[in-house]
């Protein structure tokens, strides 16, 4: 490993050998999300009606709850990935760090609102 040239430096460093798993992640969630997204429209759309007692009808039924919380879980995960690209790409100081915590707050945060909203339905047939 060489410190002279600009290219020594960079040679000993390495990779970091998170590309190709961050890569392979983003991929499988993208088609998660379109084959999810692609059953939640259909089932909406089979809905005879739209009213509150309809729809909370319909996600009390562990056939939609379960369906419904593999969407959330795997729209928020691939939106963290997403914006941890654009973080990492365009923030290169202090900040990218604590931009990547309050990312990861936010969506653990709003990810877990959701699925425990999905749950009470389910279990007690009253939202949260």
């Amino acid at each position: 490993m060489g410190n002279g040239t600009n290219l020594g430096r960079v040679r000993g460093l390495g990779s970091a050998k998170h590309g190709a798993h961050h890569w392979w992640h983003q991929r499988l969630t993208a088609a998660a999300n379109l084959v999810l997204m692609l059953w939640f429209m259909i089932a909406i759309a089979q809905l005879p009606a739209y009213d509150y007692a309809t729809v909370r009808n319909w996600v009390s039924s562990a056939w939609v709850a379960i369906p419904l919380i593999l969407l959330v879980a795997s729209v928020f995960y691939h939106f963290r990935l997403g914006l941890q690209v654009l973080i990492e790409d365009y923030i290169h100081d202090e900040l990218q760090v604590v931009l990547m915590i309050v990312l990861n707050f936010f969506t653990v945060g709003t990810a877990a609102v959701a699925i425990f909203s999905i749950l009470r339905i389910a279990f007690t047939g009253t939202p949260a």
